[in-house]
């Protein structure tokens, strides 16, 4: 967690968990003096909080001129939460909910375990508190029995507030941020054809007008450049996506891929690989550390590791690019306007020259020179009458 902070944050261990009134204790130890302070307490477990939800507490606990403002919220289920203890309309007591008989347990507004306090009094609070509670902790709800008076802060959307203790509560908190992302996507102008399918990391961008279809993972430092289509089941991670661009059922790892390319269905590009504008990597195509020139094209059933391929090259269904010969990887270079036949192996290292050609199912393992012909079969053999003695055998072998 302390590797997660911004530089210059400084931490705090609580060796021994006596309770929340017990950690703000030993934080406020390592801070010294603090009488002169505004002092913001929030739970390292709340990471929904906006900046601007902050910022109005720290506001009204300015206006308030008091010792403390609480955040509160109502809920439609407060289990788990300290319930807000009101006469008439003041806040006098926050009880946890472990300490709570039933009426206090059907109240629905709660603290949040957010707090501003005036330093001073936040000091003398913590130097009162008491264990005198049913886990024998020192809780920092008790402080605001000990302050008077004490302001209140409400906001609306609870889901702000929501703690991350366990994996459901943790998929519930990021439900939020990504219903929060998204409908901020939208509202600048990405379409989403299903937002509540569509799965967006706070580090990616995406430019207006660009096109997401459902079951889109965009992860990392994924950028999305305007009038892009991508989805529906795809997969980007720490990829460019180019204006223009087409990108479906796909996994994407570390790729630039170009304005107007055109990936997929079911392929996978790992990282490394270039599409230049205009640049395809159709139908269960990989391609790894390689890159695919303008308009150049791999259509479908291929394979393409550490390879350079110039412009408007079409790459057969089929082709491998043997790369690796068990020791080390090997890189194959195709120029412009080349014409790679079908199940084409090109045995690396090969350099295949400007508008050659090589015949299906040849294993090239030597350059090939700008405009040649490159065929490697062998010679085509048939036995007639085969299928007749074949099937004689077959009887022969039933009876």
């Amino acid at each position: 967690m302390v590797a997660a902070l911004p530089q210059g944050i400084r931490t705090v261990i609580q060796e021994q968990q006596n309770g929340t009134g017990h950690a703000t204790k030993t934080a406020v130890a390592a801070m010294g003096d603090i009488s002169g302070d505004v002092v913001l307490v929030v739970p390292g477990d709340s990471p929904l909080f906006r900046p601007a939800t902050l910022g109005g507490l720290m506001d009204a606990h300015g206006d308030s001129g008091g010792p403390c403002t609480v955040l509160t919220t109502t809920m439609p289920d407060p289990t788990g939460y300290g319930r807000v203890v009101r006469e008439d309309g003041r806040m006098v007591a926050i009880v946890e909910e472990r300490d709570a008989d039933e009426a206090v347990r059907a109240i629905d507004e709660v603290a949040v375990s957010t707090y501003v306090f005036a330093g001073a009094h936040l000091a003398d609070a913590l130097g009162r508190l008491t264990t005198h509670n049913t886990q024998g902790e020192e809780y920092l709800t008790d402080v605001v029995a000990l302050l008077d008076p004490v302001a209140v802060h409400t906001i609306d959307d609870h889901r702000e507030t929501l703690g991350v203790n366990s994996h459901d509560q943790l998929a519930d908190a990021e439900w939020v941020m990504r219903d929060r992302i998204n409908h901020q996507l939208m509202a600048a102008g990405v379409w989403m054809q299903d937002p509540t399918t569509t799965y967006v990391d706070a580090t990616v961008t995406i430019e207006p007008g660009a096109r997401l279809y459902a079951g889109v993972h965009l992860e990392g430092t994924t950028s999305i450049a305007a009038d892009a289509v991508v989805g529906p089941d795809t997969f980007v991670v720490d990829s460019t996506i180019g204006r223009g661009a087409r990108v479906w059922y796909s996994v994407v790892r570390g790729v630039d891929i170009g304005e107007g390319a055109d990936v997929g269905p079911y392929a996978s590009l790992r990282p490394g690989t270039v599409l230049a504008t205009d640049a395809k990597a159709g139908s269960f195509v990989e391609v790894k550390a390689s890159t695919i020139g303008k308009g150049s094209k791999v259509p479908h059933l291929s394979y393409v590791g550490d390879t350079t391929i110039g412009e408007d090259t079409n790459i057969g269904a089929g082709t491998i690019t043997c790369n690796y010969d068990g020791v080390r990887k090997h890189r194959t270079t195709i120029g412009s306007r080349v014409f790679i036949g079908s199940d084409t192996m090109l045995v690396a290292p090969v350099e295949i020259g400007d508008g050659a050609v090589t015949g299906a199912g040849s294993v090239i393992t030597r350059d090939v020179a700008p405009g040649a012909l490159a065929v490697e079969r062998s010679p085509q053999k048939e036995i007639p009458g085969y299928a007749d003695r074949r099937a004689r055998l077959a009887d022969s072998e039933g009876e």
